[in-house]
Parts: structure tokens; sequence; C-alpha cells
């Protein structure tokens, strides 16, 4: 398919972790990027020059109409979210609010904007709960089964957007990592360590059954892939609706700071805890569907390398 150049793209969380990436990448390809960005997790400094940016909240439908009579996006990508699994079992009513009203806003808009393209960012561990020893989760191959308010708005998304007949791609991430994560953010493992190594503080391990154990188990998948896949999304190039994105290589808690530690060429600084509550112990997700149509996925030792080097560069130190 030609590489539609020169469209309208509406970045919902454009100046977040994983959409200010995206929002960098579509502006590279020559399209117009309209961000819309309460500010709650990301920040200004993560937005792209050339991105037209607009403060707003997806639960203030007035303002997301503002946005789509000005600009009139033909494609929109929604990563604004309430991400915290923590918070949402906190303030479930809020996580609802913005993860499912949120999105039911910007369905109800799009459809009436004729929108050509509307990706979803959504949450393969949160969605998939518990993934047994040996298996991988995925699309099809087992039931979903969300252990927290978080999971379950996320999968209610889902499900409006499969009944919206709007032209919908839904990606399911895996432990996204990499470049500009939040070391301050609940998912953001990779980030805290090495925001905490450059810092001179340990790395701090919650075991996934007791204190010493090596911790949970994750699938970790590098930002520039899951940038990759939004990209193919948008320009048609999946024929599944909904696609996990992953790498299949599982890694403990206690692997991850030991790997971190040798591309930082420091001796592992490593203390342990106790299990957190809440924490799933083993979230591994299938990718061969998403290898299938964008090849095999960045290396876990190269993207740590590149996440590395920009907190080094950055001069980003870990309060957390």
């Amino acid at each position: 398919m030609q590489p539609s150049a020169g469209k309208t793209v509406l970045v919902t969380g454009g100046a977040g972790f994983i959409g200010s990436h995206l929002a960098q990448s579509l502006l590279e390809r020559g399209h117009r990027v309209v961000v819309f960005d309460n500010l709650s997790s990301g920040t200004r400094a993560n937005l792209p020059p050339r991105a037209i940016f607009i403060e707003g909240d997806v639960r203030d439908k007035h303002g997301l109409l503002h946005v789509f009579e000005r600009y009139r996006p033909q494609w929109v990508n929604h990563h604004a979210a309430q991400t915290s699994v923590g918070r949402s079992v906190e303030d479930p009513a809020l996580d609802a609010e913005t993860n499912i009203l949120g999105t039911i806003n910007l369905i109800e808009l799009s459809r009436q904007y004729e929108v050509d393209s509307f990706v979803f960012a959504s949450t393969g561990g949160a969605i998939y709960g518990e993934v047994p020893a040996g298996t991988t989760a995925g699309v099809g191959k087992c039931r979903e089964q969300p252990q927290s308010p978080y999971g379950c708005s996320k999968m209610a998304a889902e499900c409006y957007l499969n009944a919206s007949g709007l032209n919908t791609r839904i990606l399911r991430y895996a432990n996204v990592y990499g470049p500009r994560q939040s070391a301050h953010a609940e998912g953001g493992v990779v980030a805290i360590f090495v925001s905490r190594s450059l810092a001179g503080k340990p790395m701090r391990i919650f075991g996934r059954q007791r204190a010493d154990d090596g911790g949970c188990v994750r699938d970790y998948v590098f930002v520039q892939d899951v940038v990759r896949a939004n990209l193919a999304a948008h320009r048609g190039e999946l024929v599944a609706t909904t696609l996990d994105i992953a790498t299949g290589l599982e890694t403990t808690t206690l692997e991850l700071a030991q790997k971190l530690a040798d591309v930082l060429g420091q001796v592992p600084d490593i203390e342990h805890a106790p299990p957190r509550i809440g924490d799933l112990q083993r979230s591994v997700v299938d990718p061969t569907p998403m290898q299938t149509v964008l090849g095999p996925p960045t290396s876990l030792a190269a993207g740590l390398e590149q996440t590395a080097a920009w907190f080094a560069a950055s001069g980003v130190s870990s309060q957390h």
C-alpha cells in the first residue's frame, strides 16, 4: 500500500513516553500531528518541535470537539490513558472515566468526522492476567481475564471500539521500555533501574513469591517496535483487528537488573524486597503474528543500550 503522506493525525497522550515517539515518527514521514494531552504524566519536553499541541483531557468532550472541528484529523491514535494498576484499584471510577468514557468521546467524534483510521493502545499483561510457565498469552490463544480495574477498563474500551464501525486496530502491548520513559511510572522498571543506577542507588527487586526469588517474569518490548506497529496499523498493513506487540521472551526482574548493570559497566547493586500486592507473577506474550508483519523485534540488549545512553545523556536521576 502506498504510504499516505500528508495525513492529519490526532495523537492523544502524545506528550507521554510512547506517544511522543510516535508523534516524532509521524512528523518525519510528512504527516501533520496534533497532540492532545493533559500533561498528567507526559511533559512538554517530550513534544516534537513541529507538533501542534493542545492541552486537554479526553474526558472533556467539548475540548475534543474543538480539536476535531479545527483540525479535522484523518487518523486518530489513542494513547491517552490512566495507566496505573494501583491507582485503578484505589479509584476505579476515575480509571473508568478516563479509559472508557474518554475512549467513547473519541469514538463518537471519530464517527462524526469520518476518521479513516483509529488505532488504540491497549495492554496485553493486564488483559491476559497470569500466564502459566512455559506458555505465552495472545489473541485467540487464551481467555482474557483482567485482574484489575485498569485491565477491565482497557478491555471495555476495546469492546466499544469493536462495536463502533470505525476502521480500528487494537494493539496490546507487553512491557514497553525505552528512551523518555518516566522513572516514576508504575510499569517503568527499566527506566527506574537505569536512573537509580546512574544516581548510585540500588536496584530494588520485588519478589514473585518470596523476597529472594528473582522477581516477576515479564516480556520487554522496545518502544521503537511499538512505533513501527502503530505506523503499520495506520497504513492498513495489519489484517488482524487486534494484535499483540511483544517479544515472547521472558526475563525476570533480577535478570533485567544484571543485564542493565552489564550495559552500564557496573557491578549490580541489588536489594531484594517482598512481593507487591497486585503484581502479576508472569506475563509473556506471543510475538508470532507481529513478527509476520514487522519482522523480528529489537533485542533486549540493543534496546537497553539505547535506553541507558539516553538516560545518561539527559542527566535524568531517580527519586523513586
